[in-house]
């Protein structure tokens, strides 16, 4: 009876990861069908003729028109190595801002938590305050910040207005409350300056939290397409979400889809393996965050 009650408590969570797992299989499937067996009607549940070629199709030719062979996602974008300079850009992008992100924020809440200075509270306040507003509140001041640097399509109009992360700086700082000031006072007293502190000290104290903090990060700037697509003018500096978002565009029709699927497979897998590697480090960070009060 016990064991029949766990089971019915835990019953939302089985309907949840059904409806997660779901979505990811049928993406699963529809890359590995055909041309044909995407247009089938009632669709089937397993691919009865597996195949690649959504991938890559070796027998399609843009001289002859075959609607058994359609081009695979690395044959479809018109741009100088296809789907891998949008791969690259995503990656780049992602890194930039996830490292730049996580060194600004540590050194911010390095001094608001460990140092005395004037009005260091109101201004903790302010930038907690400030997750408080919409972020689509702010697309048309930085549109126009980034117009007039002259930085639209362009890595920097990317990554500069990404590295101000107010809940990073909030998850640092309260990290940095459990850890005893005398371990700091020591180091300034044996005649470490605030650099070597930061660097020597704070930065390896914050590893289990700066871990966590980048998978939020990686996922959410990963998947960004509201911004990339607001600045973004040229196919080139297109991200992934914003380039397979073009490709659904051009192509309409189920026979298209398995290619576009493989867009979406080949995208979500870095951010499945990213976490995976760390999600061991996201438990032990949000354990040791203090953010139980």
């Amino acid at each position: 009876m016990a064991r029949l009650n766990g089971h019915l408590l835990r019953l939302p969570f089985y309907l949840l990861s059904v409806t997660m797992v779901v979505p990811f299989y049928w993406l699963l499937i529809t890359v590995f069908k055909p041309p044909a067996e995407l247009a089938r009607t009632p669709p089937s549940f397993v691919p009865n003729s597996p195949t690649v070629a959504n991938f890559y199709d070796a027998e399609w030719s843009p001289e002859r028109v075959n609607p058994g062979h359609l081009q695979g996602i690395f044959q479809r974008f018109q741009v100088d190595f296809g789907f891998w300079r949008f791969l690259f850009n995503s990656l780049f992008i992602t890194a930039a801002i996830t490292a730049g992100a996580l060194l600004i924020c540590s050194l911010a809440a390095y001094v608001i938590a460990k140092h005395d200075i004037k009005g260091r509270r109101a201004i903790f306040l302010l930038i907690v305050a400030s997750m408080m507003v919409p972020w689509q509140t702010t697309l048309i001041p930085n549109y126009v910040i980034m117009r007039n640097l002259g930085w639209l399509d362009s890595y920097a109009g990317y990554i500069v207005p990404a590295l101000a992360k107010a809940f990073v700086l909030f998850f640092l700082v309260q990290f940095l409350q459990s850890v005893p000031d005398e371990l700091i006072q020591a180091a300034r007293v044996d005649g470490a300056g605030e650099w070597r502190i930061w660097w020597r000290i704070v930065l390896p104290l914050l590893r289990p939290a700066l871990a966590a903090m980048s998978i939020f990060i990686v996922l959410a700037e990963w998947n960004n397409f509201l911004w990339p697509l607001i600045i973004v003018q040229s196919d080139e500096m297109a991200n992934l979400p914003v380039a397979l978002a073009r490709l659904n565009s051009y192509y309409a029709g189920p026979d298209h889809q398995g290619a576009i699927m493989a867009g979406g497979l080949l995208a979500s897998v870095p951010t499945i393996v990213f976490f995976l590697i760390f999600q061991r480090y996201f438990v032990r960070g949000i354990a040791l965050s203090g953010l139980k009060g």
